[in-house]
C-alpha cells in the first residue's frame, strides 16, 4: 500500500496509521481483490498489526549498502530474518519486498558508475544473499531491481541521475549481464522444485570445517509432506574471502548418508553458498541426493527429465533412481555410475560421480522413461527453458503453471523469447548476437519441423531419428551497422528572454503567499514565501523575478536557494549576469542541497530611482527521499528561494514565478505527462516538440555553444533520419563526447520526450539510452537540446553523437508511436 512508510507518531506528521487505513479502504473500494502488502524499510515492525496494517507484511534488506566505489568490500549478511519472522509475524509467510539486486549511483565526478555497482552485487553476492533468504524460509522475494531502466524527464530523486541502470541483471540498454545468467538458473530451480514452497526450518548450525574465523554454517529446511530436504551451506561470515572444506552427515528417506561419498570433503569457495538437496521428485522419478545444482526437474513429453550443473573446477555427485533400458549414449569419461549396492547404503539408487573438467552438456542416462544430463555452470547459464505455449485462445498461454505446464530446453542463442508447438512445428523466437548452434533438449516426438524467428532451420537428418540433444547451426544473417552517427545541421534560438527588464511577465503567477504547506519554513527575509511547489512548479527549471526600487546605496542581495543535490541557480540583475550558485553531490560525500550566498550588484547594473528586476533561474532536482530515520516530512522539500534580502535594507515590491506551462492542473502535454518538462522558455513554448516551425531560427552548431560565450540558455534543434533494417534489435544511445568538467547543464529531448539531463560540471553521466519506440527507427526524429551555460567566457562546446551499443538479429520489434506534435498541442489549445 505504501513504500517504507513509518507508523512512528514521533517522526513527521501524526495520523499515519489512520492514513494507511483510509488507503486500504480506498483500494478495496476500487475493486482490488489481491492481498494488500506493505514494505517496512527494515525489521522495524511498522504495520505488522493494528490500524492501517496490510494483509501481508514484509521488509526490505540491502546488506551491501550503496557505496559502489568499493565493490570488492562485502558486508556480512543480515542473519536474523527467520528469528524476526517467528517473533513478529509467524502466522504469515516471510516476505522480502525489496531484496538487493544492485545500487543507485549518485551525481559527482568521483561517482563510480553502474558497472562498479554491478560488481558490488555480482553473481556471487546474488548466490549468497538469495540462498540465505531461501534458507531463512523466505517464500516471497522481490528483487530490486532486475531492470532499473531510465528515469526520464523529472522523475529522478536528487540522489541519482537520469540513468537508473542500478547495476541490475538487465542493463539500462536491455543488454543482459552475467547477473542475469545467474538468476535464470535460479528461477528455473524454483520453478522445477515445488517441494521448496512448503518447508520448515529444522536447524541452523555450525559444522566442522577448516575455517576457524568463519566456519561453515548449514541450515536445514524440510518439506513436512514429502520429506524433501534442502541444506544451505555458507560461510558464517560472508565478508571473508577464504575457502572452507567441510563434511556433512544427514538423513534421507532412504537412509543415513555421510557426505561427500566419493571424496574426503566438500569445498566451499569464498563468497558462495552451496545447496544440497535430497528426496525430490522429477516427474515420476526420484532424486535421492545431489550436491550439484538443479536447472530443470520435471516432465518433458513422455519422459522424466533432470538437468544438473556445477562448478567446472569441482567434483559433484548424486544418487538417482534410474529407470528404463538405457539407449546408446556417448557418456563422458568424467562421469561414473555405481549401481545400487547395500554395501554402500545405496540400495535404492545409483551413485553418480561427476569429476572436475566437464565443460559442456553430457548425457548421464537416456532411456524411454528418463533423460538425465549434466553440464558446467557456464553452459547452464546459457540455457533457456521457454514454456510451450498452451491453447491459442488462452491469454495466459505462455505463463508457466497457468496456461501451460510444458517446456523444452534450448541452448545456443543469446535469448529465446518464446516457443510454440503447433501441427508438428516447433516455432522458436529469440535473438542472436553471433553465430550459434541451436541445441534442443526434450524435443517432443511429434515434431517434424523447427523454425527460428519464422525461418526453417536446416536439418541434416530425419527428426524422427534425432538424439536427446539436438544440435543445429544458426547463422546470423544481418550486417553490422556503423557504430557512430554525427548530428546536424543544428538550428538555434535564445531561450532566456526573461532576464531583460523589457520582458513581459504579466501572465506569470504572482508569488504572494504568506504561509506554506511545507514543514520547513523560510530562513530569512520579509515578504512572501518563495517555494515553487506552493505555486504549482515543483519539477525542473523554475524562474523567479523580484522587483525593487533602486537607490543610491550600494546594493546587493543575499539568497538562500534550495534545489536538492547537484542543483544550480543562476542570477541576473537587469539582464546582467551576477553568478551561479552550485549544489553538489560528490559520491554522497559532499552533499549540498541548499546554498546561502551574497551577490553584489555592480554600480553600472542598477537603475537608480527606477524599477529593477532580479531574475533567478534554478533547477529543482526532485523531492528528497524519506530515508533514515524515515521522517515522513523529509520528502516535503522546500524547493525554491528559502531566504532573500537586499543588502541596503530595501524591500522587494513584487515577486513573480514561472515553471512548467500550465502548472499542475493545466499543463499542456497530457500524453508525455507532467514530469516531462520544466519551466525553460523553450519548454513552455514547445520548442522540443516535433513539427515546431524553426524556419526563422539561425543555423548554429551545438558544438559552438552559446553566442559570444555568454551565460544563459539556448535551444538547439536538428532532425535525425534513421533507416534501421527490420528484424533487428539495435540498442542505441546519445553520447556527449566532452568528458571534462564544464559549467553547463543540458536537457536532451527526443521526439518531444525528455530523455536525459547532462550536468557537465559534476557528471558522471555522458551517455543517454533511448529505445526504439521513443526513437523512430524508420524515419525522421526531432532532436532538441536545452543548453544552460552557467558561467560566461568559458569554452562550452558540447559534442553529441548517436552510438550503437549492441546489435542483435531478432528482438522485440517495438513500434514507433509518435506523440502529439507541436500543432496537436499548441494549435488545438488555441
Amino acid at each position: 500500500m505504501e513504500n517504507e512508510y513509518t507508523d512512528d507518531e514521533t517522526k513527521g506528521p501524526p495520523y499515519k496509521p489512520q492514513m494507511m487505513k483510509q488507503l486500504r479502504k480506498a483500494f478495496i473500494k476500487a475493486g482490488i481483490v489481491v492481498p494488500l502488502t506493505h514494505n517496512d524499510a527494515g525489521m522495524n515492525g511498522y504495520y505488522v498489526n493494528g490500524t492501517g496494517s496490510p494483509d501481508l507484511y514484509g521488509f526490505d534488506d540491502y546488506p551491501q549498502g550503496f557505496d559502489c566505489s568499493h565493490p570488492l568490500d562485502w558486508n556480512n549478511l543480515t542473519k536474523s530474518y527467520h528469528d524476526y519472522h517467528m517473533d513478529v509475524f509467524p502466522d504469515r509467510p516471510l516476505y522480502i519486498p525489496e531484496a538487493q539486486q544492485g545500487s543507485f549511483d549518485p551525481w559527482g565526478p568521483s561517482a563510480p558508475g553502474y558497472e562498479k555497482c554491478r560488481l558490488l552485487t555480482d553473481k556471487n553476492f546474488q548466490n549468497t544473499l538469495y540462498y540465505h533468504m531461501l534458507a531463512s524460509n523466505v517464500k516471497l522475494i522481490n528483487l530490486y531491481m532486475i531492470y532499473g531502466g531510465t528515469s526520464w524527464g523529472n522523475i529522478p530523486f536528487p540522489g541519482v541521475y537520469t540513468s537508473y541502470d542500478y547495476g541490475s541483471a538487465i542493463r539500462e540498454n536491455r543488454d543482459l549481464s552475467e547477473k542475469y545468467n545467474y538468476l535464470k538458473p535460479l528461477g528455473m530451480f524454483l520453478r522445477s522444485v515445488p517441494e521448496l514452497y512448503h518447508t520448515d526450518v529444522v536447524s541452523s548450525r555450525v559444522i566442522s570445517s577448516n575455517r576457524e574465523d568463519s566456519p561453515a554454517l548449514v541450515t536445514h529446511l524440510r518439506n513436512p509432506d514429502s520429506g524433501a530436504s534442502f541444506y544451505f551451506v555458507r560461510h558464517s561470515d560472508a565478508s571473508k574471502d577464504d575457502d572452507a572444506r567441510y563434511t556433512l552427515q544427514l538423513s534421507t528417506n532412504s537412509g543415513e548418508l555421510r557426505l561427500p561419498i566419493f571424496y574426503e570433503t566438500f569445498l566451499l569457495k569464498y563468497r558462495t553458498t552451496e545447496l544440497i538437496v535430497t528426496d525430490i521428485k522429477f516427474g515420476n522419478s526420484s532424486l535421492i541426493y545431489t550436491s550439484a545444482s538443479i536447472f530443470f526437474a520435471g516432465r518433458m513429453g513422455s519422459r522424466d527429465v533432470l538437468v544438473l550443473y556445477g562448478d567446472v573446477e569441482l567434483p559433484h555427485e548424486a544418487i538417482i533412481q534410474l529407470k528404463g533400458e538405457p539407449n546408446r549414449i556417448n557418456r563422458s569419461p568424467l562421469v561414473s555410475l555405481i549401481p545400487p549396492s547395500p554395501l554402500l547404503n545405496l540400495a535404492k539408487g545409483t551413485l553418480i560421480s561427476f569429476l572436475p573438467g566437464i565443460t559442456q552438456m553430457v548425457e548421464v542416462w537416456d532411456s524411454d522413461e528418463q533423460l538425465i544430463l549434466f553440464c558446467d555452470t557456464e553452459t547452464a547459464n546459457a540455457l533457456h527453458a521457454p514454456v510451450l505455449a498452451g491453447d491459442s485462445s488462452d491469454p495466459f498461454r505462455s505463463f508457466w503453471g497457468i496456461g501451460s505446464n510444458n517446456s523444452i530446453i534450448v541452448g545456443g542463442p543469446y535469448l529465446v523469447r518464446s516457443a510454440i508447438l503447433e501441427d508438428g512445428t516447433l516455432g522458436l523466437n529469440g535473438d542472436l548476437k553471433e553465430d550459434a548452434f541451436l541445441r534442443v533438449i526434450g524435443l517432443p516426438k511429434e515434431v517434424h519441423r523447427i523454425t527460428w524467428n519464422g525461418v526453417d532451420v536446416d536439418t541434416l537428418q530425419s527428426l524422427r531419428n534425432w538424439p536427446s540433444i539436438v544440435s543445429l547451426p544458426l547463422a546470423k544473417t544481418i550486417s553490422l551497422l556503423p557504430l557512430v552517427r554525427e548530428f546536424g545541421p543544428w538550428k538555434y534560438q535564445d531561450s532566456l528572454p526573461e532576464i531583460t527588464n523589457a520582458y513581459d511577465d504579466s501572465d506569470w503567477v504572482v508569488a504572494n503567499k504568506t504561509n506554506t504547506t511545507c514543514p520547513y519554513g523560510p530562513l530569512f527575509g520579509s515578504g512572501p514565501v518563495l517555494y515553487a511547489c506552493d505555486y504549482g512548479f515543483c519539477e525542473g527549471a523554475v524562474l523567479w523575478r523580484g522587483y525593487f526600487n533602486g537607490s543610491k546605496a550600494k546594493e546587493g542581495v543575499r539568497l538562500a536557494i534550495n534545489g536538492g543535490e547537484a542543483f544550480a541557480a543562476s542570477i541576473w540583475i537587469n539582464g546582467h549576469f551576477l553568478g551561479t550558485s552550485y549544489g553538489n553531490s560528490t559520491r554522497n560525500l559532499n552533499i549540498v542541497t541548499e546554498t546561502d550566498e551574497t551577490f553584489i550588484f555592480p554600480d553600472w547594473t542598477l537603475r537608480r530611482d527606477k524599477t529593477n528586476v532580479l531574475t533567478v533561474l534554478q533547477d529543482n532536482m526532485g523531492m528528497d527521499e524519506t530515508g533514515w530515520p524515515y521522517d515522513a516530512n523529509k520528502s516535503k522539500s522546500p524547493r525554491g528561494v528559502r531566504g532573500y534580502s537586499l543588502l541596503s535594507g530595501a524591500k522587494f515590491t513584487t515577486w513573480k514565478v514561472q515553471g512548467r506551462a500550465g502548472g499542475y492542473r493545466h499543463y499542456v502535454d497530457k500524453h508525455r505527462g507532467i514530469l516531462n518538462t520544466g519551466g525553460f522558455y523553450g519548454e513552455r513554448l514547445g520548442w522540443h516538440l516535433p513539427e515546431f516551425d524553426d524556419s526563422s531560427w539561425k543555423y548554429l552548431d551545438l558544438q559552438s555553444g552559446l553566442p559570444n560565450d555568454l551565460a544563459g540558455v539556448g535551444f538547439f534543434r536538428t532532425q535525425l533520419n534513421l533507416d534501421i533494417p527490420t528484424g533487428q534489435d539495435v540498442m542505441m544511445s546519445f553520447e556527449f563526447e566532452d568528458m571534462e568538467s564544464k559549467p553547463y547543464r543540458a536537457l536532451l529531448f527526443v521526439n518531444g520526450w525528455n530523455m536525459g539531463k547532462r550536468v557537465a560540471n559534476l557528471g558522471p553521466q555522458t551517455k543517454f539510452i533511448v529505445h526504439e519506440g521513443i526513437l523512430n527507427y524508420h524515419g525522421s526524429n526531432t532532436i532538441a537540446i536545452s543548453l544552460w551555460v552557467m558561467e560566461p567566457n568559458q569554452t562550452v562546446q558540447p559534442r553529441l553523437k548517436l552510438v550503437i551499443d549492441a546489435q542483435f538479429e531478432g528482438g522485440v520489434g517495438a513500434s514507433f508511436e509518435p506523440g502529439p506534435s507541436w500543432g496537436d498541442l499548441y494549435l488545438a489549445s488555441d
